[in-house]
């Protein structure tokens, strides 16, 4: 007796895990109707940034300074015994300043957006890798829309948790908005493409930012000599990487308060040919 013949596989089967069966293109809908050209005008005219829920994982925020306004949430984060995040209200504030500058600086740009604040950073700027894993990956947690990162870590032990967690957000539709190291070191998670990274120019208008086409720096924004908020109700002008980041973030919340069907990779497209040195700022 002849062996049985081995089944073949379907049609059905031969297809590659994610792929698109044939026929289903009508299936992808796009909601976002492009125009012929992307302008300023297009991608965020008008728009307050109301209804984009922005975080500032920092040092806190300082909710009564009269550059911020109204904080919908304020958190600390921390690691239990145990290795677990775990989230407290925050009843210190801004230990340091960064975090009410960098918020501040997302108010001026979109003032009808929800911030909350994450504290993973102390006073002095102290800070760990356990603790901004534990805020991050809550603030992923959460669905913010825009998470902004004036911040990173030297720790490569975390790199790969934190490009983990990018990526989550990523494809979520949580954009994170990472500084670049003021310095010339390796450090996390700005270099990841699933984030988008930013560092300085020096041009005082804080519409101008620039598409960097040289990565791992993808956009260039106002941060030198910044006049930022401060704690105590003070102003202060600061210079770094972490002042450039807050712009783009702001300028994300807008977008998103005008298009809130765009997902990160849509988002990016926007901020590129919308960039001076690309749509010549029209």
């Amino acid at each position: 007796m002849a062996p049985a013949e081995p089944e073949q596989p379907s049609q059905h089967e031969l297809r590659p895990a994610w792929s698109l069966p044939a026929g289903a293109a009508d299936s992808l809908d796009l909601p976002v109707e492009w125009p012929g050209e992307v302008t300023r005008e297009w991608a965020w005219g008008g728009s307050t940034g109301k209804g984009v829920r922005v975080c500032i994982l920092d040092s806190g925020v300082d909710a009564e300074h009269p550059l911020v306004g109204e904080v919908q949430q304020s958190v600390v984060a921390s690691v239990g015994p145990d290795g677990e995040v775990v989230i407290n209200e925050d009843t210190e504030g801004d230990l340091c300043g960064h975090g009410t500058a960098c918020a501040g600086i997302v108010r001026s740009f979109a003032p009808e957006c929800e911030l909350v604040s994450v504290r993973v950073l102390g006073a002095g700027f102290t800070g760990s890798g356990g603790v901004l894993l534990a805020g991050l990956r809550w603030a992923v947690e959460q669905g913010f829309h825009v998470v902004n990162m004036s911040l990173s870590t030297t720790k490569k032990q975390f790199a790969g948790i934190l490009h983990e967690l990018s990526d989550k957000a990523y494809f979520q539709r949580t954009v994170l908005v990472a500084s670049a190291h003021n310095m010339p070191v390796e450090s996390y998670p700005w270099k990841f493409s699933s984030v988008i990274s930013v560092g300085s120019h020096e041009e005082p208008d804080p519409l101008t930012f620039f598409y960097n086409p040289d990565p791992p720096v993808e956009f260039f924004a106002r941060g030198v000599d910044v006049e930022v908020a401060w704690t105590g109700g003070a102003h202060i002008r600061c210079t770094g990487n972490s002042f450039a980041t807050p712009h783009m973030s702001g300028l994300c919340a807008l977008v998103l308060g005008k298009h809130p069907e765009l997902t990160p990779f849509q988002l990016k497209s926007v901020l590129f040919l919308t960039s001076t040195n690309v749509g010549g700022g029209k």
